[in-house]
């Protein structure tokens, strides 16, 4: 990633319904969600919604793939790996006891499930 990248990914989040999308889509990974469900859910009209996926796909923030007639959107979350290791890649001067806050506040957004009650 450059600072090209970085400011197209930044520059697609830096809108709030295309910043609503992706959060939304971010919590319904791994399975994401259809276009006509995604407005239904933000309240955002089909065409309107239409322009910001088409934003969000050129940023490589979200991806689709057609099923039958529904297109079904999901987040990259690679794509916002990338983002977040190029912000913080040169942190803290080589002293990672000072981002150590960073990622901690980070891990807990993701915990790992508990299996014995499966």
């Amino acid at each position: 990633m450059d600072n090209e990248d970085i400011i197209l990914t930044l520059g697609a989040l830096a809108q709030t319904t295309r910043l609503d999308v992706f959060r939304l889509l971010v919590r319904h990974e791994p399975n994401g969600l259809a276009a006509g469900e995604i407005s239904r859910l933000l309240g955002v009209p089909h065409n309107t919604l239409s322009t910001h996926l088409g934003i969000l796909s050129r940023s490589g923030l979200i991806r689709s793939k057609r099923y039958s007639r529904s297109i079904v959107y999901r987040a990259a979350l690679e794509r916002i790996r990338q983002m977040t290791l190029f912000l913080v890649s040169d942190c803290c001067g080589g002293n990672p006891e000072i981002c150590a806050p960073v990622i901690a506040d980070l891990i807990p957004c993701c915990p790992a499930k508990d299996n014995a009650h499966a």
